[in-house]
């Protein structure tokens, strides 16, 4: 019998996690269907109840979803635990709903493996206060770096994201007019800018020179956030589809208990990003 998969989310209509999950089912051999349901926002809890009733093995969630999936998990992982939030359902035998979340480990990968980006040796400034900066920041703390300062327009969020990391790591809470003469190697954007076309305000001559800038959001066009790193003069300006495509793979290892191949994927939808821009 074919195993059930599916991405949950509002909206989902663009979604690529079923072309991604595709791909990974024929490159390693796996019985499996993978499609995207969407749930209105009262409607969570019941379109899970019917996802596992019949027979579904596991689940990706996005937004606007991931906490109330933390909520509902009868087990956490421990990324899970730290970041607050789920992105990545595992369902047992038994009905046991077990939570991941596969977001910081998907952006890891890109960062150090695809894109040969020293994460460790970085004085990194993530921008944004919400879930899918709770999402990344502990693998990014992992790596050690030099420095992690957060910046969001209302400083309060900052702290209170700073605050749950203080027993691991010393991240350094601003608004943004407070990041003015400071300077940082890699900077990502975990707003939401990059959907309503529009900018963080952040001051110029912040990124070191030759310092990459990564948005998490992944779109056909460079966003904003790109536009303005290659301005400041940006070595690397890249969007979060690897990251995607990453932190797909990791739910399937944990669904399949196999890794795929990751480059030859983000290499096809990037391929097919192209083709939709001409």
């Amino acid at each position: 019998m074919t195993d059930k998969y599916a991405v949950i989310g509002n909206p989902i209509g663009h979604s690529k996690s079923p072309d991604i999950h595709r791909m990974f089912a024929n490159q390693t051999n796996q019985d499996m269907a993978y499609t995207a349901l969407q749930a209105e926002p009262d409607q969570f809890d019941s379109a899970i109840d019917e996802f596992i009733s019949s027979n579904g093995m596991g689940l990706n969630i996005t937004l606007p979803f991931k906490q109330e999936a933390f909520r509902l998990a009868n087990q956490l992982s421990v990324h899970a635990q730290r970041s607050g939030a789920v992105n990545t359902l595992i369902i047992s035998s038994t009905g046991e709903i077990h939570g991941d979340n596969t977001d910081g480990v998907g952006l890891l990968r890109d960062l150090t493996k695809n894109l040969n980006i020293k994460v460790n040796e970085a004085r990194i400034l993530v921008l944004g206060a919400g879930g899918a900066v709770r999402g990344i920041l502990p693998s990014l703390i992992d790596e050690k770096p030099v420095s992690i300062t957060l910046a969001n327009r209302t400083e309060s969020k900052a702290h209170d994201i700073a605050n749950l990391f203080l027993e691991v790591f010393p991240i350094s809470p601003n608004r943004y007019d407070q990041l003015a003469g400071k300077t940082f190697d890699l900077i990502i954007n975990g707003t939401s800018s990059s959907v309503t076309h529009s900018m963080p305000e952040i001051p110029n001559r912040i990124l070191e020179l030759n310092g990459f800038v990564y948005d998490l959001m992944y779109a056909s066009e460079p966003t904003p956030f790109l536009k303005w790193g290659i301005s400041q003069g940006a070595s690397l300006a890249t969007d979060g589809l690897g990251m995607l495509v990453e932190q797909a793979a990791q739910s399937f290892y944990l669904w399949r208990s196999i890794l795929p191949e990751t480059e030859i994927v983000i290499k096809t939808l990037k391929q097919q990003f192209q083709t939709h821009r001409h």
